[in-house]
């Protein structure tokens, strides 16, 4: 598994480096069989520390966590702590949905947009219909079934995911409803 491990304006040690590919070597291999890489990044937040790690799997799943402590190692077992807990949940899933699956989980490229809010507030209509666009970057649309996109969804937090349907072999969008249960839109 590669390692990213960085610190946002902060110095991170070798002997932290260790512990962290260490630890979170252990965690994630326990319940997940092909880890690909993890980024971990420490920041400070007033007078605690963050940890932010995200683990990207072959199967083409993100898990994230975070954890937040008044010591840096504490911070990072809390997040670590986290990580396991939540790849413990879906281990389960996980070995039911990619026990045949041979190839990792082929990625799409795709662009993302941030368009600006809405007008000022002195302002009654736009200039134009056109939004402004703040940011472009770039998404990965990962090719999966509905019940992989929904766990990926749940794995990251996320209220939305975008996927190709591996079924039908469209695009199709899975996200969190207001009362709780899971909507599905294929087109």
């Amino acid at each position: 598994m590669r390692y990213q491990i960085t610190g946002k304006q902060i110095d991170i040690g070798e002997a932290l480096q260790t512990h962290v590919k260490n630890e979170l070597g252990v965690a994630v291999e326990k319940y997940a069989e092909r880890p690909v890489d993890a980024q971990v990044v420490f920041s400070k937040s007033a007078n605690e520390f963050v940890c932010e790690a995200t683990v990207h799997l072959s199967t083409g799943l993100t898990a994230q966590a975070r954890g937040r402590a008044h010591e840096i190692y504490s911070a990072f077992d809390k997040c670590c702590e986290k990580m396991e807990k939540q790849l413990r949940r879906y281990k389960r899933r996980l070995k039911d949905h990619y026990r045949d699956r041979t190839e990792p989980v082929e990625l799409f490229g795709g662009a993302s947009y941030i368009l600006a809010s809405e007008a000022e507030e002195g302002e009654s209509e736009p200039e134009s219909l056109q939004p402004i666009i703040v940011a472009e970057m770039e998404a990965r649309i990962p090719s999966l079934s509905v019940g992989e996109a929904v766990m990926q969804m749940e794995l990251a937090g996320a209220p939305v995911l975008v996927f190709k349907n591996e079924a039908k072999n469209g695009l199709n969008v899975v996200y969190r409803r207001d009362d709780g249960n899971i909507g599905w839109i294929d087109p």
